[in-house]
């Protein structure tokens, strides 16, 4: 059986200056720059949250050509009541072939990935969607280069919990234990006609804070 536990949580922006400054605001302290991601044209930012753990801030890129496919995190149809948004959050996994094959919610193609020396594979929709809004979780498997938060200092943050909210959150509990996760991620149910939506409960040098 495959296992998976909590690798990044990602916040979408209408450009990478207004993330940073989103995150600046609501934790107090600066994702840090991260770097490129030709195949999508995107760039992003980051903040370590623990070991393995972090918070990346990603937008496009305006300085890259125009992919050939539709870019993931549903970045080409951003939220119009929400363009800075917690918007989804990614399960790192032992076989994500296997994991993804296991998963009742379709979760997209295995793609190859690469920012810098880093390389990585990731399940991403053909129609750069999010999995049951983004309160499913994306899945991600390291293949070389090491994982971000090895280059990271400590930002004197952590994550305290994520929480999700869905009016289908059975099919979100099926799919953590169909992907083997282990982990502090909570599920809630919501009423038919409420939009789906996330929330992080981040410890920082001035206290709990919160991202949704």
């Amino acid at each position: 059986m495959t296992r998976s536990r909590m690798d990044h949580m990602a916040i979408t922006a209408p450009s990478l200056d207004a993330g940073v400054a989103y995150v600046r605001q609501a934790l107090g302290v600066s994702p840090l720059a991260g770097g490129e991601h030709p195949r999508m044209a995107t760039h992003n930012a980051v903040l370590k949250l623990g070991e393995k753990l972090y918070l990346e801030v990603i937008a496009i890129n305006p300085n890259a050509p125009k992919p050939d496919r539709p870019r993931w995190f549903r970045l080409d149809e951003p939220s119009p009541a929400q363009p800075t948004r917690l918007a989804t959050w990614i399960a790192r996994t032992d076989d994500i072939y296997a994991a993804t094959a296991a998963s009742p919610v379709p979760l997209g193609e295995v793609q190859p990935m690469s920012r810098g020396d880093m390389n990585w594979l990731i399940s991403i929709p053909a129609d750069g969607s999010l999995p049951l809004y983004g309160v499913a979780p994306t899945l991600i498997q390291w293949i070389s280069g090491g994982h971000p938060t090895t280059r990271l200092p400590d930002s004197g943050c952590s994550l305290v919990r994520l929480e999700g909210f869905h009016p289908a959150a059975d099919k979100i509990t099926c799919l953590l234990e169909a992907i083997g996760f282990e982990g502090d991620f909570r599920v809630s149910g919501l009423p038919p006609d409420q939009e789906p939506y996330l929330v992080a409960h981040i410890r920082t040098p001035t206290g709990v804070r919160l991202l949704r």
